[in-house]
Parts: structure tokens; sequence; C-alpha cells
């Protein structure tokens, strides 16, 4: 039987409903074959990286837990953006939708199409928050929370 990995997912739109279109991608991410979405992080605002002139991303990451290689992984991500009229035309040019794997457990990849962890992690913060946000524990509930129980 295949390991089960947990992989962290960026998840951004600058163009159209971009609230929409991270839903979107939350509920296919949640139905891939052999997965599990076990959390998402707040949605953030940010400004664009890179040099084309663009409106603000709305920002998201997930955790999945997944026996997907990274290969096929990245396949499905690729088929949810397109879903979502994601055409990649413009390097660092707006976007419908765009998924990235930021850390697929421990596995470091080096291909031409993928490179895990995501080489942009060390320079956008917005990612090191979310990911804090995922890696926290869960709060121990309140006395009064507990004692409704």
């Amino acid at each position: 039987m295949a390991k089960r990995e947990r992989v962290y997912v960026a998840l951004g739109s600058n163009m159209g409903d971009r609230a929409a279109h991270l839903a979107y991608a939350r509920d296919r991410l949640a139905g891939l074959p052999d997965s599990r979405l076990l959390k998402a992080s707040r949605v953030e605002e940010t400004a664009p990286l890179g040099p084309v002139p663009q409106g603000p991303y709305l920002n998201q990451m997930v955790l999945l837990e997944t026996t997907l290689e990274p290969a096929t992984l990245l396949d499905h991500l690729h088929a949810i953006e397109a879903e979502r009229g994601r055409e990649r035309r413009v390097r660092w040019g707006p976007r419908t939708l765009d998924l990235d794997i930021v850390r697929y457990g421990d596995r470091a990849v080096r291909q031409p199409e993928l490179t895990i962890p995501h080489p942009g992690l060390p320079e956008r913060d917005f990612w090191q928050r979310e990911l804090a946000e995922l890696d926290a524990p869960n709060p121990a509930p309140s006395r009064t929370e507990s004692a409704r129980g």
C-alpha cells in the first residue's frame, strides 16, 4: 500500500470571482482520488509578484493527505486550473486560478516541470504565514466549551 503523505498546496486567484475560484479549487481538491483535505488556512489578499501590472491576489493554502505521486498530483492541479479558465500565456501574469505544490512530505523533487519544496517558498511571507497556521496545533477547548460537551 502506498504511503500517505502530507502535502501543502497553495491556491491563488486575481481574476474574476477570486473567492469562487478558491472555493472551487478547495472542493475539487477534497474530491481527488486517494486524497483527503485536512485543513485550509484563512484567505489573505496580497499584492501580485513579478513585473506584470495586475490586480491583487486572494491566497490560501490547504493541507492534503494523499497517496498520489507528486507528478500525478500536479497533473490534477493543472486540470483544476484549466477547468477555471487558466491560460499559461504570460509568465507572472494574472490568473483565474493558480495551484502550486509547496511541500510534499519530506520529499525533494527536481524535475523540469516540478520542484519541491517550491522554490518561491522563502520569498513568500504569506506562504510562511499560511504554513504556520496549518501546522499550528488545534487549541484546547476552553472549560466552558468542554463543559457543554
